[in-house]
C-alpha cells in the first residue's frame, strides 16, 4: 500500500513532496485523506520539539535535575543523551500540545528565549508532522552559572586555613 502523504502531483504534472498541513485549506489536513490516514506517534513530536528547542541559543538543557542528572551519567557511559528529555507531548489525530522543562544560561531573558523556543517549536513541529500545535508550555526549573575564569574543577576542597576554619564549624 501506498502513502497516501508522501506525493501529490502539481497541475504541471511534476511529482513532488506533500506540503505541511499548514499550506492545505482550513478544514482539510494532510494527515487524514479519503485514501487513508497518517498517525504520528508522541515519540516523533516529542524528538521534534526537543531538538527544535535546543537550536535556540540560551538553551543550556532540558529536563529536571533527576532526568539532567541521569541523562549526564547516560552520557558518561557512551550513550547518548536522550533527544526528548525534558519533553512530555499530547498528541491527536490533527493537534499536539507539548510541554518542556529548560535549563537556561545566565543572563539570558527568559521571557524572550521562551518566545524564541516557543516559535522554534511550533514551526518545526508543524513543518514535519502537519499537525496543529495548540499550545507550547516552557517551565524554566534551573539556570546554568558560568564557571569562574581560574578554576579548573569543582570537587570543592579547601586548604590552608579556610579548610580549618570550616571544618570546626562542621564537627
Amino acid at each position: 500500500m501506498t502513502e497516501a502523504n508522501t506525493v501529490s502531483t502539481p497541475k504541471g504534472g511534476e511529482s513532488r513532496a506533500a506540503q505541511a498541513r499548514t499550506d492545505v485549506s482550513a478544514g482539510e489536513g494532510s494527515l487524514v485523506t479519503p485514501k487513508g490516514t497518517t498517525r504520528i506517534d508522541g515519540g516523533v513530536v516529542a524528538k521534534i520539539a526537543g531538538l527544535s528547542a535546543r537550536e535556540v541559543s540560551g538553551v543550556y538543557d532540558m529536563g529536571a535535575g533527576t532526568a539532567r542528572a541521569l541523562g549526564a551519567v547516560r552520557g558518561m557511559v557512551g550513550g547518548d543523551r536522550s533527544a526528548t528529555q525534558g519533553v512530555s507531548v499530547e498528541v491527536g489525530e490533527r493537534q499536539a500540545a507539548v510541554d518542556l522543562d529548560l535549563m537556561v544560561e545566565y543572563g539570558v531573558a527568559i521571557p524572550d528565549l521562551a518566545g524564541s523556543v516557543r516559535r522554534n517549536v511550533i514551526a518545526a513541529v508543524e513543518r514535519m508532522t502537519g499537525l496543529e500545535v495548540t499550545e507550547v508550555n516552557i517551565k524554566v526549573d534551573d539556570v546554568h552559572l558560568p564557571e569562574p575564569n581560574g578554576e579548573s574543577g569543582t570537587s570543592g576542597e579547601k586548604s590552608g586555613p579556610e579548610r580549618s576554619e570550616q571544618e570546626s564549624r562542621v564537627q
